[in-house]
C-alpha cells in the first residue's frame, strides 16, 4: 500500500533534506508529496528528491491552478515527469482567494471551470501535440511543448464538495482530499465512485504521534482554525454535517475574537480531524482512512511537543 509523507520538512534547509528523504525511503515511506503555499514551491523539492531517492513516487498536493499560466504549468509538469519517468503524480486544485488573489494578484474567477480547463489543457499539451483551443476560461493559440514526456503523468484534482470531487473522477485520474475525519471519507469517496471506479484518492492526514492531550489539542486547534475559517473549508464542513459543532468558532472569528474562536473548537472535532496518540494508535487511525476509501494516505506531520525527525521515524509503516 502507498504510504506517503509531506515534504519539505519545516525548519530544515532544503540542501540538508537529502538524508531525511533517503531515511524516509528506508523506513518504508513509498511516496514524497510536496505542498505549495508561502514556503518552498511544489516542484523544486521533488526535483531534488527525483535524484536523491530514485525508488519513491513523487507528487504535488497541491499546485494552485491559477498561479502559473497554462504553458508554464505544462512545462513544469513535463519537466518533472521527464526527470522522474513513471514516478510523478501531478495534483492540482483551486487553492484559495488568499493565495491566488491577495498573494499572487490573480483574480479568483470561476475556480471550478478554470481548474477543469487546466486539466484538459495539460492532457492536450503533454501529448506533444500543438494546442489551438478555446477553453471556457482561457484560449491557447499555437502552443507545443518542447520537452515531451514518454507518458502523461496521472493528474489528480483536489476536491472538497461534490462538484469538484465528481469533476476529479470525470476529468482526471483521481482526487486529493484533506481536513476530514476517517468517517467523512466514506461520504467523500462515495461522490468520486459515483462517477468512476478505480480512481486514486490521496488524503493528507494531519498526524501527531504524541499521546498527551494537554499538548496536542491546544496546538491542533490553531491548525484547524487556520483552515476551517476559510470559506470553502467552512462550507465543506457544513456539508459534512459538522456545522453545529463549528458555528461558535465561525461566529467568534467573524467578530474578531480569534483567541475565543480557537478555544471554541470542541475536543471532539480536534480528535476527528487530527490523528494523535501513540505511534501504534496513529497507524491504527490512519488504517481507518484506508478502510473507508483512501488509496494513498499522505502524512502531514505535526510535531507538537516533540522532535520532528523522531515523529517521522515513529510514524513509519510498521
Amino acid at each position: 500500500m502507498p504510504y506517503a509523507i509531506t515534504i519539505p520538512f519545516e525548519g530544515v534547509r532544503l540542501p540538508d533534506q537529502r538524508e531525511w528523504y533517503e531515511e524516509c525511503a528506508q523506513l518504508g515511506y513509498t511516496d514524497l508529496w510536496s505542498a505549495e503555499a508561502n514556503g518552498a514551491d511544489a516542484f523544486v523539492p521533488l526535483a531534488l528528491a527525483s535524484t536523491w531517492v530514485p525508488n519513491v513516487r513523487l507528487g504535488t498536493s497541491i499546485v494552485p491552478a491559477f498561479t502559473r499560466g497554462p504553458a508554464v504549468m505544462a512545462q513544469s509538469v513535463a519537466t518533472l515527469e521527464v526527470a522522474a519517468p513513471g514516478r510523478f503524480v501531478f495534483g492540482i486544485g483551486t487553492s484559495t482567494p488568499a493565495i491566488v488573489t491577495r498573494w499572487n494578484a490573480v483574480p479568483f474567477d470561476q475556480p471550478y471551470k478554470h481548474t477543469r480547463d487546466m486539466v484538459r489543457f495539460l492532457k492536450d499539451s503533454l501529448s506533444g501535440e500543438r494546442v489551438d483551443r478555446a477553453y471556457d476560461t482561457f484560449e491557447i493559440k499555437g502552443f507545443r511543448l518542447g520537452i515531451v514526456p514518454e507518458q502523461v503523468p496521472p493528474i489528480l484534482v483536489a476536491g472538497l464538495r461534490p462538484g469538484m470531487l465528481r469533476m476529479a473522477a470525470r476529468e482526471a485520474e483521481g482526487a486529493i482530499i484533506n481536513w476530514l475525519s476517517a468517517d467523512d471519507v466514506t461520504r467523500v469517496a462515495g461522490e468520486i465512485n459515483q462517477v468512476g471506479t478505480g480512481k486514486e484518492v490521496v488524503c493528507r492526514i494531519f498526524v501527531c504521534p504524541n499521546p498527551d492531550p494537554a499538548v496536542v489539542r491546544p496546538a491542533a486547534r490553531f491548525a484547524i482554525a487556520a483552515y476551517l475559517t476559510v470559506p470553502v473549508y467552512a462550507e465543506f464542513h457544513r456539508w459534512l454535517g459538522r456545522g453545529p459543532k463549528l458555528q461558535q468558532l465561525w461566529d467568534l472569528w467573524a467578530a474578531g475574537d480569534r483567541k475565543a474562536a480557537v478555544a471554541a473548537i470542541p475536543d471532539e472535532v480536534v480528535d476527528e480531524l487530527v490523528v494523535w496518540g501513540t505511534p501504534d494508535e496513529c497507524r491504527a487511525h490512519i488504517a481507518k482512512y484506508v478502510a473507508n476509501g483512501v488509496t494513498t494516505p499522505c502524512l502531514a506531520v505535526l510535531p507538537f511537543g516533540m522532535d520532528l525527525r523522531g515523529a517521522v521515524r515513529s510514524l513509519a509503516p510498521a
